[in-house]
């Protein structure tokens, strides 16, 4: 392969990583916020309960599904195309004259593999757990409506109903307290996922280090070696003069 088609083809590797790292960072950027709206899904959706016979609050709920809907689709197109991206790098391995730094190509291939893995898991997490959510509270609107319903044409079994209204608003509050505990694991996660990353970038400079100079080491074991033998010859001239010393001195 020419030294001109090598140069291409670095530069198109290097091209490729970079779409890779900013379609990564969009995707992080994106799946936080995805996941605050949903979290947030939870509180609208109460207020839109609360308050079913306003309209203007019908049409915060609905804007608010819609924002849900195109950020969920948004996050789907970002995703096949860092898959595209990640088969172009492989594809960008496999072309003859890459086998000079495959091995770090490869490296870097199975860390942005890694990383497309971890946030399609946690995208379909998140949109997995919106669905349930959004199913959750219209079955217990639906209840609630009913309840109200009730309420408001027989006048009756009221004491029934203020119980039914309590249940409802204990569901609320537990879905909250377990929302906000995903929202707590998924920053804990966000926080090892980048500090596994760190370890790996740190060890594969080492290990580079480590293989780029075994001469240095060699030399520095010798130096050692020879310092103790040193040590060693110095010691026992010591000691014989000190016997000596100490013959001659009680003779």
């Amino acid at each position: 392969m020419s030294t001109e088609n090598m140069a291409a083809s670095s530069n198109y590797w290097e091209d490729l990583r970079k779409q890779a790292r900013q379609l990564e960072n969009e995707l992080d950027l994106k799946l936080v916020s995805f996941s605050k709206l949903c979290t947030s899904y939870s509180s609208s959706s109460s207020n839109r309960d609360q308050r079913t016979r306003d309209t203007r609050s019908d049409s915060v709920g609905s804007s608010h599904d819609n924002m849900l809907v195109a950020m969920t689709t948004e996050l789907e197109q970002l995703l096949a195309k860092l898959t595209a991206v990640n088969d172009k790098m492989a594809e960008c391995i496999n072309t003859p004259g890459a086998s000079s730094h495959n091995a770090a190509m490869m490296h870097t291939l199975q860390r942005h593999r890694d990383i497309l893995q971890d946030y399609t898991h946690e995208f379909h997490k998140t949109k997995t757990n919106f669905f349930s959510l959004r199913e959750r509270e219209d079955l217990l609107g639906s209840v609630h409506r009913d309840i109200e319903s009730y309420k408001s044409g027989s006048g009756v079994n009221n004491r029934r109903t203020e119980l039914f209204l309590k249940e409802h608003e204990h569901l609320r509050n537990s879905d909250r307290l377990i929302d906000n505990a995903i929202s707590i694991a998924m920053a804990t996660k966000e926080n090892i996922t980048f500090q596994r990353g760190m370890l790996k970038s740190i060890q594969t400079r080492v290990t580079t280090l480590a293989n780029r100079f075994p001469t240095i080491n060699s030399l520095i074991q010798k130096i050692n070696l020879r310092k103790r033998r040193d040590s060693l010859v110095l010691g026992a001239v010591i000691g014989i003069c000190t016997i000596l010393l100490l013959l001659y001195t009680f003779h």
